[in-house]
């Protein structure tokens, strides 16, 4: 039989036929496998499928055969199982810095990685309109911009900005560019964040990506390596809540029994504890004394008190009684 001018790229089709049209529940017969080739002017014969198929597995995918007649053959094994791509696909889903419509286009690429009957069941599960997402589109170009920096080992500049009461966009220090030296991207609460050296403060600081416009890299080389090399990244958003900076202090709590979870949650399962008595253990954790701290605190009620140090606990209890103050009708 003569050879058609797409032969060569025959086991790329049968690859794709396979990867797109079996899963655990659904296969393919040689006979589909040839009108699929037809389909895209290829001429094939079964035996030619088979030794085609065999080298296939002999590159290293994990094709199966099915026992009897009529059954046929499926992909087995992929980079990532059905169940891997949902949790992806939640995640991207539940990701505020991620924005609507870029969320559903990297969903539509998650379903690339699975059949296309598994693919319609995972449309099923995604919902992205209502939630709650960014509005900036750049994100993505940003964080590229950042490691290219980092990589590179160069300063950037940006805009950054607040919403204003109009819910416009209203840029700090009247549109002038900050100039940081990027060193690290972490993830906190549900945000992603630059930790950048500020040279004229001397000191670390921390930038919402999702609020950084315009960013480019300079072409001054990197400062604060001194002072980023004695952070313990490990150990950096245990210690700040909301990646909010504060005073770092050692602090004690003393903890209702029941909130030793909350307590291992939020520090780490390293976090020192001790019984206190029956009813309280007492946990020392470094933490950046902040305003979102105090928050934290105040949601977990009377279950969790500052034990130590004195000063903190005061600095606590002016935060209430600030809150307190600010309503002016009594209960």
């Amino acid at each position: 039989m003569p050879k058609s001018t797409n032969q060569k790229q025959k086991l790329l089709y049968i690859e794709d036929f396979l990867r797109h049209h079996t899963d655990e529940t659904h296969s393919v017969t040689v006979p589909e496998i040839i009108d699929y080739l037809a389909s895209n002017g290829i001429k094939a014969e079964r035996k030619s499928i088979y030794n085609d198929i065999q080298t296939l597995c002999d590159f290293g995918l994990d094709i199966v055969h099915g026992v009897g007649p009529g059954n046929g053959y499926r992909l087995a094994e992929r980079e990532f199982e059905l169940p891997e791509v949902k949790l992806l696909v939640d995640l991207v889903q539940s990701s505020k810095f991620i924005t609507a419509k870029k969320s559903r286009e990297l969903i539509r690429k998650l379903e690339g990685l699975v059949s296309e009957n598994d693919a319609r069941k995972l449309q099923r599960q995604v919902i992205v309109t209502d939630r709650n997402k960014t509005a900036n589109e750049k994100i993505y170009y940003s964080v590229d911009v950042i490691y290219s920096a980092i990589a590179e080992n160069k300063q950037i500049r940006f805009h950054y900005f607040d919403w204003d009461v109009h819910k416009q966009m209203k840029l700090r220090k009247d549109g002038a560019f900050y100039e940081v030296s990027p060193w690290l991207l972490t993830w906190d609460d549900e945000n992603y964040y630059l930790v950048a050296y500020d040279s004229d403060a001397g000191l670390m600081k921390h930038y919402r990506v999702d609020k950084m416009l315009d960013i480019g890299l300079t072409g001054n080389n990197r400062d604060g390596r001194e002072t980023f090399e004695q952070i313990n990244v490990a150990a950096y958003a245990k210690k700040t809540f909301g990646m909010f900076a504060g005073e770092e202090k050692t602090v004690q709590l003393l903890c209702d029994n029941s909130m030793t979870g909350v307590i291992i949650d939020r520090f780490g399962s390293d976090v020192a504890l001790r019984p206190y008595d029956e009813t309280h253990v007492l946990a020392r954790a470094d933490i950046a004394v902040s305003p979102q701290f105090f928050g934290w605190l105040a949601g977990l009620s009377d279950k969790v008190q500052i034990f130590s140090p004195e000063s903190v606990a005061h600095d606590y209890q002016r935060y209430l009684q600030d809150i307190l103050s600010s309503y002016r009708k009594e209960i």
